[in-house]
C-alpha cells in the first residue's frame, strides 16, 4: 500500500514524512532518503512543501547516523566485556588470542586481523595468530625490529597506522614484507603494541584490503584489546613457569607456592573486578575491592583530576608527575609511600588510581594493581559512553521543554525517567559567559544541574538550567547567585545568570525561560556582569520586565514625541536626555559629557520640554523618563552598547 493511499487528501509533505519514517524503520541506505523529495517534486509539490520535506530528510539522516553510532558503540562495549569474560575463565592461551584477533576484526570491521609476538633471541617479531588471511607466506612472516609497520611498533612501543602501506614512505620496506603484504592484498594497516610493563612483547593488527584511514577512537579500541591480550599472555607464562617448577619439588617448592598464590590472587582479583564491572558496579565499589585485595587505601581520579571514588584514605590530588611517569612506563610507580598507576585506553589517558599505605608493594601485588587499572579503564569507557547518551537525551528533553513542543504528559513522563519531577516547582536559569569558553561553562552547568537533580544544556545558543528550588530550601534568587559564583569559578571568567520562576509544569517552565532571558538581557545592559539575579531583584525594572507588562507601549507612551522627533530630523535628543539625567540634571556637566556648548544643551532641553510638556523635570516625570530610557536602552530597538554611559 503506497504512502499516498494511506494519507487522506494526498498531502505530499505528510506522505514524504511517512516514507522517511518507513525508511528509518527499515534501516534503508542513506541514498534512498532522497527518494521522497524526488517523488514530491515530480508530483508538483509547492516550494513550501519541498522545503519542509528537505528539512525532514536532513533530520531523518541525522537520526539514522545517530542510531548507527549507538549500534556501533554497543557492539564495541559488548566485545570488550566478552573479552574480559574470556580472560576471567582463561585456560588456553591460543584460544583466547584467536578470540581477541577475531573480535578485533569484527569490532573494527576490517578484512584481516592478526597478532605477532616478539622473539627476544632472534631479535624480531613473528606471526602468531591470523583471522581472514589467505596467504601462507603472510601467515609465516617474520619482521626484524624496525622493519615495516609492525617492526616499527615493536621497536618504539607506539601505535602506527597507514592508509596505504605499500606507498607509505614512513616505514622501512623490505622485499619479504612487501611481497607478503602484496600477496595478501593489504593496504590500510593499524598496529598497536602488546606491552607488559615497559616491555613490548608483540603487536596486534587490523588491516583492510582497500585504502583506509583509522580514527583515534579505533586506535584506542584496538589498544584496549591489546591490553587484554598482554594480560592473557602474562597469565599463561606464569602458569608455564609454575609447571616448570613442579619438575623439582624439593628445590622449587617455595617458588611454586609463591606462583600459585600469585595466580590464585590474580585470577580471583580479575574475576572479582571484571564481574563487578559487568554487574554495573560504580567507582566506589571498584576502589573498595582494590583496597581490600591490596590492603590499602584507594583513590580514583578522572583525566581532569576530579575525584571519582575514595576508600580508606584522605583526599588528595593526583600527582601529575607520577601519573606522567606511569603513563610513559606502563607500570605503577611509587611516590612518597603512595603507588600511582595511570588508567589508559591505548595512548589515551582516562584517569589514575592511587594506593596508599603500601610503601613495600611487592612485584605480585604491583602487577595486580596494574591489572586493576585495566578494569578501571573499561568502567571509565562504559561510563563515558553512557554519559554521552544520557546527555543527548537530557538535551533533547530540555529543548522540547523550553520550546513548548510535545504534549505535557509526555514531557512529564520523559523527565520522570531521567529523575526530574516536573510536578515540583522549578526555576529556569540562563547563563552567559563571554569571554569564558562556552564548553567550559556548559560542562560546569551540567555538573551543577545534576547536583541539583535538574537539567542543563544548550538552547538557541544559550546555556540553560532547569532545577528545583523551593523543595531544596534555595529560592530562585539565591540559587542564581550561587550558580553565577560556581560557573565563574569554573570558567575563570565572569558568568552572568538571569533567572525566573519558580514554575510548575512544562508550560510554566517554558514561560519562565522567556523571563530568565529578559532578566539576563537586563543584567548585561545594566553592567552587572558576573552576577546572578531574578527579575524581582531588579526592583521596578524587574517588575516592568515581567510577563504582564507591555514594555514597548510603556516606552512609546513616555518617550514617543522625542523618539518621533529624532526619527524625522535625524537628531539625538534621546541621547541628550540620557546624558542629562546621568549628570544629575546639570547642564554644565552635560555639555562636557556631550562635548557641545552649553547653549546647545539649553536649546535641546527646551526642545525636549516642548515635546514632553513643561512638567518633564518634576520628580515623578523624571523617574518615568529615566525608567523609559533604561528600557529603551535594553530593548532590541535601543542601544545595548550604551549601558556604561
Amino acid at each position: 500500500m503506497s504512502s499516498s493511499a494511506r494519507v487522506p487528501g494526498g498531502d505530499r509533505a505528510w506522505t514524504a514524512l511517512l516514507d522517511l519514517f518507513d525508511l528509518l524503520a527499515r534501516d534503508a541506505p542513506a541514498e534512498r532518503f532522497a527518494q521522497p523529495a524526488s517523488a514530491a517534486r515530480a508530483a508538483g509539490a509547492s516550494a513550501a512543501e519541498l522545503a519542509a520535506i528537505d528539512e525532514a530528510t536532513r533530520t531523518a539522516l541525522r537520526i539514522r547516523r545517530a542510531l548507527g553510532q549507538h549500534r556501533r558503540r554497543e557492539a564495541e562495549l559488548t566485545a570488550l566485556f566478552d573479552t574480559a569474560g574470556d580472560l576471567a575463565a582463561l585456560r588456553d592461551l591460543d584460544s583466547v588470542l584467536r578470540a581477541i584477533v577475531h573480535r578485533a576484526k569484527l569490532l573494527l570491521r576490517t578484512d584481516v586481523a592478526y597478532l605477532s609476538l616478539n622473539d627476544e633471541r632472534a631479535g624480531g617479531t613473528y606471526m602468531r595468530v591470523t583471522d581472514g588471511s589467505v596467504s601462507a607466506a603472510f601467515q609465516q612472516l617474520r619482521l626484524g625490529m624496525g622493519e615495516g609497520l609492525g617492526g616499527l611498533v615493536a621497536q618504539t612501543a607506539r601505535p602506527y597506522a597507514s592508509g596505504d602501506y605499500q606507498n607509505d614512505p614512513r616505514f622501512q620496506h623490505t622485499v619479504p614484507i612487501d611481497s607478503a603484504v602484496l600477496e595478501e592484498g593489504l593496504r590500510g594497516i593499524l598496529g598497536v603494541p602488546l606491552c607488559q610493563g615497559p616491555h613490548v612483547i608483540g603487536v596486534l593488527y587490523a588491516a583492510d584490503r582497500s585504502r583506509r584511514e583509522f580514527t583515534p577512537d579505533e586506535v584506542a579500541l584496538l589498544s584496549s584489546l591489546a591490553d587484554h591480550a598482554a594480560i592473557a599472555i602474562d597469565s599463561a607464562r606464569l602458569m608455564e613457569e609454575t609447571r616448570a617448577a613442579l619438575v623439582d619439588l624439593n628445590a622449587a617448592s617455595r617458588t611454586i607456592q609463591e606462583h600459585s598464590e600469585e595466580m590464585r590472587r590474580t585470577e580471583e582479583a580479575h574475576d572479582r573486578l571484571t564481574d563487578l564491572v559487568l554487574r554495573g558496579g560504580d567507582f566506589t565499589e571498584v576502589a573498595s575491592d582494590i583496597g581490600a585485595l591490596l590492603k590499602g587505601g584507594t583513590l580514583i581520579h578522572d583525566a581532569d583530576g576530579t575525584e571519582l571514588a575514595r576508600v580508606g584514605t584522605d583526599p588528595q590530588d593526583p600527582p601529575a608527575q607520577a601519573v606522567a611517569a606511569s603513563r610513559a612506563s606502563g607500570r605503577a610507580v611509587p611516590l612518597g609511600g603512595t603507588w600511582v598507576c595511570a588508567v589508559l585506553a591505548g595512548p589515551e589517558l582516562l584517569g589514575s588510581i592511587a594506593l596508599t599505605g603500601r610503601a613495600d608493594l611487592g612485584e605480585a601485588d604491583r602487577r595486580l594493581f596494574e591489572r586493576a587499572s585495566v578494569v578501571t579503564a573499561l568502567l571509565l569507557l562504559l561510563r563515558r559512553s553512557v554519559a554521552e547518551a544520557e546527555n543527548r537525551v537530557r538535551g533533547e528533553l530540555l529543548g522540547d521543554l523550553l520550546s513548548g513542543s510535545g504534549d505535557t504528559s509526555g514531557l512529564t513522563a520523559r523527565a520522570r525517567r531521567l529523575g526530574v519531577n516536573l510536578a515540583l516547582p522549578h526555576s529556569v536559569f540562563v547563563a552567559h559567559g563571554d569571554p569564558a569558553p562556552r564548553q567550559v561553562v556548559l560542562n560546569a552547568a551540567t555538573r551543577g544541574a545534576r547536583t541539583r537533580k535538574g537539567l542543563a544544556g544548550l538552547h538557541h545558543d544559550h546555556i540553560v538550567l532547569v532545577v528545583p528550588t523551593e523543595d531544596t530550601g534555595e529560592d530562585t534568587s539565591s540559587c542564581a547567585r550561587a550558580l553565577a559564583a560556581e560557573l565563574t569559578q569554573a570558567a575563570g571568567a565572569p558568568v552572568t545568570v538571569g533567572a525566573a520562576g519558580p514554575a510548575t509544569g512544562p508550560a510554566a517552565v517554558s514561560q519562565a525561560h522567556a523571563g530568565a532571558l529578559r532578566c539576563l538581557s537586563a543584567l548585561r545592559a545594566l553592567g552587572h556582569t558576573g552576577r546572578g539575579a531574578a527579575l524581582p531583584d531588579l526592583g521596578f525594572l524587574g517588575i516592568l520586565l515581567g510577563d504582564d507588562t507591555d514594555l514597548p507601549l510603556y516606552v512609546r507612551r513616555t518617550l514617543g514625541p522625542v523618539l518621533d522627533y529624532d526619527a524625522r530630523r535625524g537628531s539625538d535628543l534621546v541621547q541628550t536626555l540620557r546624558v542629562y539625567f546621568a549628570c544629575g540634571m546639570s547642564q554644565s556637566k552635560a555639555k562636557d559629557a556631550l562635548h557641545i556648548h552649553v547653549n546647545t544643551v539649553v536649546q535641546r532641553l527646551e526642545r525636549i520640554g516642548r515635546l514632553l510638556g513643561s512638567d518633564w523635570q518634576t520628580p515623578e516625570r523624571a523617574l518615568e523618563l529615566q525608567l523609559a530610557l533604561r528600557l529603551h536602552q535594553i530593548s532590541p530597538e535601543g542601544e545595548p552598547g550604551a549601558a556604561a554611559d
